[in-house]
């Protein structure tokens, strides 16, 4: 019987909290903007309108939601629309640049409007106004951390593209000479760089036909047994698309460690400079260099 009870005060409160967004929408909206302007990080008449636009679109779809009598799970059919506007507006918030404080302020500001609304609808019944403010601060509760959950995993992906376009960037392929291509590596060679290096050089060599690689590691800090394995792996993989490869960049320090890890490089042409390598790639496809002395006048 406790739990019908509670059931029925739940669906009581509900149709409450939209009868009282029903019936005072435009001062409700009023008192939320003028809480949600002070709180704005930027300033301006596009930021305000559109902070408008979402509040007038939230209340109404609110009332609906809390008069389908899905009392407050807001995991209901009912709260579909909602949740659907606050995924929007998180999402949208990631790519503003806001923060989840931020994002979830937008429903957590509209609790002190409702909350005076509440007060003067119940002030008779002290008891009854605890339960309806506690019931409501819940609700909106959790419709504040779904923002933030939502903002949370929008971020999580804009982090990934950026990092995976990072990535692309900075493992960039460029064609020195005809059949001559170069890889020049700048910071740590990890498995996931690894990984994006080896589909970049396969790529180039099958949209130019490069007979010759060149893989630059003088922007690599350490060589160690785990980016050892990296480069023989890049290497094999550009092997089996017919380029060979020349490694430069070696330096004494490196050479060093890649001796005393035992790493077998013997069959590939290592340099210490790119300059010197390149040299080798144009003589391995045929090409020849020729100075000429410029003649003073």
């Amino acid at each position: 019987m406790k739990n019908n009870k509670n059931d029925k005060n739940g669906m009581g409160q509900t149709q409450q909290l939209a009868a009282i967004i029903g019936q005072h929408h435009e001062q409700l909206l009023e008192g939320w903007m003028a809480d949600l302007i002070s709180r704005l990080v930027r300033r301006d008449k596009i930021a305000e309108n559109e902070l408008r636009q979402q509040a007038a679109q939230f209340l109404p779809l609110l009332a609906r939601a809390l008069e389908s009598g899905d009392a407050f799970d807001i995991e209901g059919n009912a709260w579909d629309d909602t949740r659907q506007l606050l995924s929007e507006m998180s999402q949208s918030r990631v790519r503003q640049g806001y923060s989840p404080i931020d994002t979830a302020s937008f429903v957590f500001a509209l609790k002190e409007p409702l909350f005076a609304y509440l007060r003067k609808e119940i002030t008779a019944q002290p008891e009854q106004l605890g339960d309806a403010i506690v019931a409501t601060s819940k609700l909106f509760d959790e419709l504040g951390l779904l923002t933030i959950a939502i903002y949370q995993k929008a971020r999580e992906q804009v982090i990934l593209r950026q990092q995976q376009e990072l990535l692309e960037l900075s493992t960039p392929v460029v064609q020195l000479w005809q059949n001559v291509l170069a890889l020049p590596l700048i910071g740590t060679l990890d498995s996931a760089r690894t990984q994006v290096v080896m589909e970049s050089l396969l790529q180039k060599i099958v949209d130019t036909g490069a007979l010759i690689a060149i893989i630059d590691i003088t922007g690599v800090p350490t060589v160690d047994t785990l980016v050892a394995q990296h480069l023989l792996k890049t290497i094999a993989a550009a092997r089996l698309m017919g380029a060979d490869c020349i490694i430069s960049g070696i330096r004494p320090q490196i050479a060093q460690t890649i001796v005393h890890l035992g790493v077998n490089l013997e069959d590939v042409i290592t340099k210490a400079t790119l300059a010197d390598a390149f040299v080798v790639a144009l003589k391995r496809t045929g090409s020849t260099i020729t100075y000429q002395q410029q003649q003073q006048h």
